[in-house]
């Protein structure tokens, strides 16, 4: 299992000279097989999205999508993906509401944006999150703690590897759900947005630390943390610093593929 980083910026997008190395799309990441570099699986649909097509060479997008929210920064790339919105494209979009399409259409719909979910190209179905096999890997989604709706951590397993990934996340609340998730897990990807000083703003908008995120893996016996979801502030050479602090981790950068 390979997992390709598209986007690991949290918020907002990050444009400018200040955020080149690490990247300033947000949230998303597709995984690919091994024998394979045409990703089927997608999690999250931030403005990182767009590099899917780097990716499919030309090609429509064939395979599922799982949104672990509703955020901007982690849809707003949902109608800029040409793969996507393609006459031969087949997406199974899953998304943590009970009436998906209605929950996507709010979003995505005049006056906010001149088409609905309805106008995209290709075959598209709206799905409930829900666990279980998916384009060859095993899924497993659940309810963990962020601020402002229903937000879910996703693990992947495949081939023996297993994945967990949690962009946005507050493990200063505690939950179960995610330390189940991450329990042993080879790579857990896992929100790293704010410093220790900024533990209060972390805790307002439920999010982590990056102490907090050592902590939490620690506490799962995850073997490898890859720390995503930066500030939108946080310049490539603020993260350089971080991460020479805190070699523990690895900072993710938009581009990389990470192999597990």
């Amino acid at each position: 299992m390979r997992v390709a980083l598209l986007g690991v910026r949290g918020s907002t997008p990050a444009p400018g000279a200040g955020f080149v190395r690490y990247g300033g799309h947000t949230s998303c990441v597709a995984v690919l097989p091994d024998d394979s570099d045409v990703p089927r699986l997608v999690l999250d649909a931030g403005t990182g999205l767009r590099g899917l097509a780097a990716l499919l060479a030309g090609r429509a997008y064939e395979g599922s999508i799982i949104l672990t929210h509703l955020h901007w920064d982690h849809v707003q790339g949902l109608p800029f993906c040409p793969p996507l919105d393609h006459p031969d494209s087949r997406v199974d979009l899953y998304l943590p509401a009970p009436d998906p399409l209605a929950a996507l259409t709010r979003l995505m719909s005049p006056p906010y944006f001149p088409i609905t979910p309805a106008g995209l190209h290709g075959r598209w179905r709206f799905l409930c999150s829900a666990g279980g096999p998916m384009e060859g890997y095993e899924v497993r989604v659940a309810e963990i703690v962020h601020k402002g709706g229903t937000a879910h951590g996703i693990r992947v397993e495949g081939g023996g590897r297993s994945l967990a990934y949690l962009p946005d996340h507050s493990p200063q609340l505690g939950s179960r759900a995610a330390e189940d998730l991450a329990a042993g897990v080879d790579v857990l990807l896992h929100d790293g947005q704010f410093r220790p000083a900024e533990q209060a703003l972390a805790d307002a908008y439920g999010h982590a630390t990056v102490p907090d995120a050592l902590a939490f893996a620690a506490r799962c016996g995850a073997r490898r943390l890859v720390l995503t979801h930066h500030a939108p502030s946080r310049t490539d050479d603020e993260l350089d610093i971080l991460a020479k602090e805190y070699r523990e981790a690895e900072f993710a950068r938009e581009g990389d593929i990470l192999t597990i």
